[in-house]
């Protein structure tokens, strides 16, 4: 039967109580009131009889430190399990990033979730370092270093809020080293013989999106969400917010583009998408992803790639991803080096493509639209000899 005691130079009342194993002890109840430290008293026995008995498992414990936060401070003491906690915080990301970063984040912390599986039940408290380090070893092996680092980056961030949010005493996720890459597949360019192969087998709507990702730099995702309203055709002018960066663009559009859009069957409606089979299948995915992999095939039918047959290494779709050093992506690099081999100055090429660089402070400088017309038409005709 547990009671209480007051001690010297302590304004709290004391309370002595017996241990499982039979010792006693003193535990202060944090408060000066004897009637609540007297019920506090009585859970830390109730506590005791349980660990007696053998029943005093992960959940009784927790009810228990809870009604005892409650006695003290009239408050319910907040519990947050793995999984419910970084639920939440991608909630939170949805609102706070942009759709690519949030569906990344989610994706990646979805993949974590399941790595745990009962264990992500219990108290976000109990995650640890160790099996951070396991997880990130054993995606590193199923998918890519960066995947696994990804998943690192991604624990650290949400545990520096759940640190804030007071679930936990200390970011665990931020004493895992990310492992370094020895190989890295680098994107190149595409030579102006590839291009040619990639616009003769797709069809018209690809035509058109090749041209778009060559002629301005933009990332997939930017230009399957393009739609009329972002097209002027009179000033010869793509104006849209890019959706990574959330940067303002203004890209004048090149000969050979325009000649494109000029062929497009004009409709009523502002909001219409400039390539609707794309756009359908971005909105309605979320991601690039499917975008991406249909770009891809349009790769494997030009012959400058080849097919992905699983089956035909031994490896499995559980394999890790071999990276290509040809994607929709390396048409940036494309439109890069074709500004640069025409004189275009850092400034005016970063401008346009939309790379951020600490060499140029956007804050301070600004490429008027003369000075980029000229450097778009000083660009090659993908097409002419």
């Amino acid at each position: 039967m547990a009671w209480l005691r007051k001690v010297q130079h302590s304004p709290y009342w004391q309370a002595i109580i017996n241990l499982p194993d039979g010792r006693k002890t003193t535990r202060s109840t944090g408060t000066t009131k004897k009637r609540d430290a007297l019920q506090i008293a009585m859970k830390f026995e109730e506590a005791t009889n349980m660990g007696q008995q053998g029943t005093l498992v992960e959940r009784r414990a927790r009810k228990t430190i809870a009604d005892i936060y409650l006695i003290a401070n009239q408050a319910t003491l907040e519990t947050s399990s793995i999984k419910q906690y970084l639920q939440s915080w991608l909630k939170r990301k949805q609102i706070e990033n942009c759709e690519a970063t949030a569906e990344r984040y989610s994706a990646t912390l979805k993949r974590f979730i399941a790595y745990l599986g009962s264990k992500a039940e219990q108290d976000i408290s109990h995650l640890n370092s160790r099996e951070i380090s396991t997880a990130r070893d054993h995606f590193a092996r199923k998918l890519t270093p960066s995947s696994a680092n990804l998943m690192v980056k991604t624990l650290r961030t949400a545990l520096n809020q759940a640190l804030r949010d007071g679930f936990v005493d200390t970011n665990e996720a931020s004493r895992v080293t990310l492992i370094k890459r020895l190989k890295k597949a680098k994107r190149r360019p595409f030579t102006k013989p590839e291009i040619r192969k990639l616009l003769k087998v797709a069809d018209f709507e690809w035509r058109g999106i090749i041209l778009c990702g060559l002629y301005t730099g933009l990332r997939i995702g930017d230009i399957a969400l393009l739609t009329w309203e972002n097209l002027d055709l009179v000033n010869a002018v793509l104006t849209l917010e890019a959706q990574k960066t959330q940067r303002s663009m203004d890209i004048p559009i090149a000969p050979r583009l325009k000649q494109y859009f000029d062929e497009l069957p004009a409709g009523d409606d502002p909001m219409a998408p400039l390539f609707p089979e794309v756009y359908a299948r971005r909105v309605s995915n979320k991601t690039s992803g499917p975008t991406s992999a249909q770009f891809r095939k349009i790769m494997v039918k030009a012959g400058l790639v080849e097919d992905k047959n699983h089956q035909s290494t031994g490896k499995g779709r559980g394999a890790k991803r071999e990276v290509s050093k040809l994607s929709f992506h390396c048409l940036r690099h494309t439109a890069t080096s074709m500004l640069k081999n025409a004189g275009v100055s850092d400034a005016v090429a970063r401008d346009i493509i939309g790379h951020d660089s600490e060499a140029i402070s956007r804050q301070y400088t600004h490429i008027d639209m003369t000075a980029k017309r000229k450097a778009i038409e000083s660009l090659p005709d993908i097409l002419s000899e």
